[in-house]
């Protein structure tokens, strides 16, 4: 084991809590913990602080004692709070340039050297309703074509919302959802029905779509593709390392992470867990590595609310 590797650190813009809210804060936190299961532990405090109080403002709360009060009151609250913090927005094809370089280089660098008859498994990570999930098959369709795609190819898309799952699975999507959709793919992957594009159910056998937290969940292991953009963002730095540990648990030796744009690693990725494809695009290759005893702890350990 190698105990001096470095944390993933990724930057944020603020950890810090307001001085006259943080207690009580925390002690909001520790009760949803308590009596919801839900550990907001790896979130970071600022933007935590700032979805709950816009939660609170709609319901004209002004304390965290009486949005407590309101909980206890209104059992379908905490499941709108936990609907209401994270922010999924998502699109096809979304940062064209990104999605350009998984086309040309990264999938035909996989397909190169992975053999007919093994499977290539693709992870689309924080997938909200679905978009880059569809993204991602239509590449692979398009490189592999239909029939050795439904034979050789597992996509799993996760998210912690279940609603957003649910929208997901459906494949259903709106003339404004579908900007980013080039006419051809729109035509040869979608079904119009009623002003409405429906992914096409002859393509989506091998795509899996299951609840799952980055932070809890253990990740799905021997991952060619792994993608996950602009979800890290929102946890803070303990947060960001853990889910990189697991991505780097969860992908095959060599395979390939995709980054959001506005997640930006410092040095502590590079060249010990992941080295970087295209920094531009965000877009590294794991590194074989081993663990010390504290990235393990840091990684799979469970903490309450406020334990770092």
């Amino acid at each position: 084991m190698i105990s001096n590797t470095p944390t993933l650190n990724l930057p944020e813009n603020s950890n810090e809590l307001p001085f006259e809210d943080g207690e009580a804060f925390e002690t909001f936190l520790n009760y949803f913990w308590e009596e919801y299961g839900f550990n907001f532990t790896y979130y970071k405090r600022a933007n935590l602080m700032r979805r709950v109080g816009q939660r609170m403002k709609s319901l004209a709360l002004s304390s965290y004692k009486d949005y407590i009060k309101y909980l206890k009151a209104h059992s379908e609250e905490s499941t709108a709070l936990l609907k209401f913090i994270p922010i999924n927005h998502t699109c096809f094809f979304r940062d064209a340039e990104t999605w350009d370089h998984i086309t040309t280089d990264v999938i035909p660098h996989i397909i190169a050297n992975q053999k007919s008859d093994e499977l290539i498994k693709v992870w689309s990570a924080g997938c909200a309703s679905g978009e880059e999930t569809y993204t991602l098959a239509i590449l692979l369709i398009e490189a592999l074509g239909v029939e050795q795609f439904n034979r050789q190819v597992r996509i799993y898309g996760t998210d912690i919302d279940p609603e957003a799952l649910y929208l997901a699975r459906q494949g259903k999507y709106s003339q404004n959802q579908m900007v980013g959709v080039p006419p051809v793919f729109q035509e040869r992957y979608f079904e119009e029905i009623n002003q409405s594009y429906i992914f096409r159910k002859e393509f989506r056998h091998p795509i899996v779509f299951a609840q799952s937290s980055l932070l809890e969940n253990a990740p799905i292991s021997q991952v060619d593709l792994l993608v996950c953009r602009n979800t890290l963002m929102y946890f803070n730095v303990s947060g960001q390392n853990r889910v990189l540990y697991r991505f780097h648990f969860g992908l095959k030796n060599k395979g390939i992470l995709v980054l959001g744009n506005k997640e930006r690693p410092n040095t502590g990725i590079d060249n010990v867990f992941f080295s970087g494809v295209s920094q531009q695009n965000r877009i590294y290759k794991k590194v074989s590595t081993t663990y010390s005893a504290r990235q393990l702890i840091e990684a799979f350990q469970q903490r309450r609310p406020g334990e770092l």
